[in-house]
C-alpha cells in the first residue's frame, strides 16, 4: 500500500510539473513600449523587457534627429536598467528614438519607436484628446490592443448623471469611446436608456478573448444598446425605466431582458449577444443575513455586479461576469470562440443559508492561489476555484477593499488582505490577513469595527514585506500584525513611481513617498469616484516596470498619460507579462477601483521576479 500510494504520489507532482511546463498562458504580443519625456533640456528614454525575452537580452538605443542618419546612444549594449537620460538631443529638431535587441552579440530590430516635434514645450504627460460628449465626464477606462499593432488602447467609460443603487433617480446612458495611445478616435458605443449607470452597474472587460491578438470588449448590455456601426442589441422602442416620479423606484430598470455583448475591439461592431446569466428572477432573493445583508425590493442587492478575466484552464482567458455580493452570489463563466459566447460553469450560492452568501466585496481579485496554473476568483471574503466550486469561505463577510499578492514572503504562498464593515449587530474582525490558497487567518485587528479602507503592499523601502493600514487606525502594520509606524494620511492608491521596487501612495493628483513626502503632481488633472480619488487607470502601459498614471484633465477634454522621469537600476520584465497583474487592470475599473498587485513579492529584499509561464500570441488578420 504505502508503494502504491508512493507511485500515486510521484505521478501526480509529474502530471503537475508537465502541466506546468507546457501549460502556456496566452498573452498579449507587446512592442517595446518606448517613450520620451521632455524635461527642460534633456529627455527621459524607457522602454519594456517582455515576460519572454531571455535574462541576457541587451539593447541598444538609437535616436534619429530631424533628417540626419540614426545614431547609436550607448557605448555598450544596455544589459540593466531599460532606461536612458538623452543630453545631447537637440529641442530644436524633431528626435525619434527607437531601440534593437542584441543577443550574443547580434542585433535585431524591434517594435517601437516615440518621437518628439521640434520645439515642443515641456510637457509632463501624454494628451488624449477627447470626443466631446455633452454633460459626460471620462470616468474609469481598461487598455487592450485594438488593433494588433503591439500598443495598448484606451477604452474610457464617459458618464453622465451617475446614481448608487440606494438612490432611486433617472441617470443618462452609459458611453464607451475608444482611443489610440496617439490620440486617434476609434469608436463609440452606447448602452442606452436600459443600463443604469453608477459604480456597481456597468462592470465592462477588455482583453483578447479568443487568442487572435485582437482584444474585445464585454459588457452588460439591454434593449437599444448601440454598437459603433448603429446596429442595436434587441428591441429598441422598448423603455425599461420606472419613470414614474412617486415611485420607489424611480429611475430603477427592474423589468425587460439582459444581455452580455462582446464587441470588436478594431470596429466598435457588435459580435454577438447572449442572455445574461443570472437573471433577476425575485427581486427580494438576493439579500443576506446581519449587518448589511438584510434584503430590500428596491434593485440595490439585485443589481450589484462585478466582473473580471480569468485563465480557468490555464491557457485561455475567459470572462466571468458577477451578480450579488450582501446575500446571493452568482459567478458565470463564459468562453469566447470563433464569434461565439458560450458558458463554461456558473457558481450560485442561491440562498442565505449558504456559506457562500453575503461574502462578496465591492471588487474582487483572480490569482492562481493553488499553484497549478489555473486561476481562482477571490471574491471578498471566499474563493472560487477554476472549476466554479467554492474553494473556501472565511465566513468574515462583505468588504470595500482587497488585495492579493505575495505579502509576506517569509510565508509561502499568496495572501488577502481585506477589510470588513461590521454593522447592524454583527460581529467579527474589521482587518483581516489570510492564507489565499485555504482560507487560513494569518491575522485580525479591529475586533467589531466598521472599517471602510485598507491597504496593503512594500511602502517601506527600508523593510522586506508588506505593510498594512487601514481607516480608523493611525498605525501602520506589518503581515504579522505588529505596529511598526505611522500609517500614511491617504488609504486609496499605490503605485510604482521611483527608483526602487517598493510601492508609493497614489491618491487624487498626487504621489507620495511613505515618510520621505510629495514626489510627483499632476497639475491640472483631476482624480475619479469622489472621496475615493481613484484615477482613470494605473497601469504599466508604457516604458520600462513602473506604472503610468492616467487622469482626466480638470476641465475634461483630455485624458493625461504621466510616466516617471526618475532613473532606475532595477531590470524587471513589464508587470503586464505577469498574468496576476495584467488580470489586476482588467479588473481595475470594477466597483470600488482597487490597485494592481503582482503574483510574486515586489518591494525592498525582493528576489528576482519569477519568469512567467506565457506565450506571446500572433495576429491573425482576416
Amino acid at each position: 500500500m504505502k508503494i502504491a500510494f508512493k507511485k500515486n504520489k510521484l505521478l501526480f507532482a509529474l502530471l503537475f510539473l508537465i502541466n506546468t511546463i507546457f501549460a502556456q498562458r496566452q498573452m498579449e504580443n507587446l512592442d517595446r513600449g518606448i517613450i520620451a519625456i521632455k524635461n527642460k533640456d534633456h529627455f527621459f528614454i524607457g522602454w519594456r523587457v517582455l515576460g519572454t525575452d531571455s535574462d541576457d537580452l541587451a539593447f541598444n538605443l538609437y535616436r534619429k534627429s530631424g533628417t540626419k542618419k540614426a545614431i547609436k546612444l550607448n557605448e555598450k549594449p544596455i544589459v540593466g536598467a531599460t532606461n536612458f537620460l538623452d543630453i545631447k538631443a537637440n529641442v530644436h529638431e524633431e528626435n525619434t528614438w527607437f531601440v534593437k535587441t542584441v543577443l550574443k552579440g547580434k542585433e535585431q530590430e524591434a517594435k517601437g519607436n516615440f518621437t518628439i516635434a521640434a520645439e515642443s514645450p515641456d510637457k509632463d504627460y501624454l494628451s488624449i484628446k477627447l470626443k466631446e460628449v455633452e454633460g459626460y465626464i471620462p470616468n474609469d477606462l481598461s487598455v487592450g490592443d485594438l488593433d494588433g499593432d503591439g500598443k495598448y488602447d484606451l477604452i474610457v467609460h464617459m458618464t453622465g448623471k451617475s446614481l448608487d443603487n440606494s438612490f432611486k433617480g433617472i441617470t443618462d446612458p452609459p458611453i464607451f469611446q475608444a482611443y489610440t495611445l496617439e490620440g486617434k478616435f476609434l469608436w463609440q458605443i452606447n448602452l442606452g436608456k436600459n443600463i443604469r449607470e453608477g459604480a456597481h452597474y456597468t462592470q465592462f472587460m477588455v482583453y483578447d478573448l479568443d487568442g487572435d491578438g485582437i482584444s474585445e470588449f464585454v459588457c452588460k448590455t439591454a434593449d437599444g444598446t448601440t454598437d459603433s456601426q448603429n446596429n442595436v442589441v434587441g428591441d429598441a422602442s422598448k423603455d425599461w425605466v420606472d419613470r414614474d416620479p412617486d415611485s420607489p423606484v424611480l429611475g430603477k430598470i427592474l423589468k425587460g431582458p439582459e444581455y452580455l455583448s462582446v464587441f470588436d475591439g478594431r470596429t466598435g461592431k457588435l459580435i454577438t449577444t447572449v442572455d445574461y446569466i443570472p437573471e433577476r428572477g425575485d427581486l427580494a432573493g438576493w439579500g443576506g443575513r446581519g449587518g448589511s445583508g438584510g434584503n430590500d425590493t428596491k434593485g440595490n442587492r439585485i443589481d450589484r455586479f462585478t466582473a473580471c478575466i480569468a485563465y480557468l484552464d490555464g491557457i485561455h482567458p475567459s470572462v466571468v461576469m458577477c451578480r450579488g455580493y450582501y446575500g446571493r452570489t452568482v459567478l458565470a463563466a463564459w468562453d469566447f470562440k470563433n464569434g461565439k459566447l458560450t458558458s463554461r460553469w456558473i457558481f450560485d450560492s442561491k440562498d442565505a443559508e449558504n456559506p457562500y452568501s453575503g461574502m462578496g466585496n465591492h471588487g474582487l481579485t483572480v490569482a492562481d492561489v493553488d499553484h497549478d496554473g489555473k486561476d481562482e476568483i477571490i471574491y471578498g471574503s471566499m474563493c472560487v476555484d477554476d472549476d466554479g466550486k467554492g474553494l473556501y469561505t472565511t465566513g468574515f463577510r462583505h468588504g470595500d477593499a482587497l488585495h492579493v499578492s505575495d505579502l509576506d514572503p517569509d510565508i509561502p504562498g499568496l495572501k488577502a488582505f481585506g477589510i470588513h464593515e461590521i454593522e447592524n449587530g454583527t460581529k467579527g474582525p474589521g482587518v483581516t490577513l489570510f492564507s489565499a490558497a485555504d482560507g487560513k487567518v494569518l491575522f485580525t485587528d479591529s475586533l467589531n469595527e466598521d472599517v471602510g479602507r485598507g491597504v496593503a503592499d512594500n511602502i517601506d523601502s527600508t523593510i522586506k514585506g508588506a505593510q498594512c493600514w487601514w481607516s480608523g487606525s493611525p498605525d501602520l502594520h506589518d503581515m504579522k500584525g505588529n505596529i511598526i509606524g505611522k500609517a500614511p494620511t491617504s488609504t486609496n492608491f499605490l503605485i510604482y513611481w521611483d527608483g526602487d521596487s517598493s510601492r508609493e501612495l497614489l491618491n487624487s493628483n498626487y504621489i507620495d513617498k511613505y515618510n520621505q513626502g510629495r514626489l510627483f503632481m499632476a497639475i491640472g488633472a483631476a482624480s475619479n469616484n469622489g472621496t475615493k480619488s481613484t484615477p482613470t487607470l494605473s497601469a504599466d502601459i508604457l516604458g520600462d516596470w513602473r506604472e503610468e498614471l492616467i487622469l482626466r484633465s480638470e476641465d475634461n477634454k483630455e485624458l493625461r498619460i504621466y510616466s516617471t522621469t526618475i532613473p532606475t537600476e532595477i531590470r524587471q520584465y513589464t508587470l503586464m507579462h505577469d498574468p496576476q497583474y495584467r488580470l489586476s487592470i482588467a479588473w481595475q475599473n470594477v466597483g470600488y477601483n482597487q490597485p494592481p498587485h503582482t503574483s510574486f513579492y515586489m518591494g525592498a529584499g525582493m528576489k528576482p521576479a519569477p519568469k512567467p509561464n506565457i506565450v506571446l500570441v500572433e495576429v491573425q488578420r482576416n
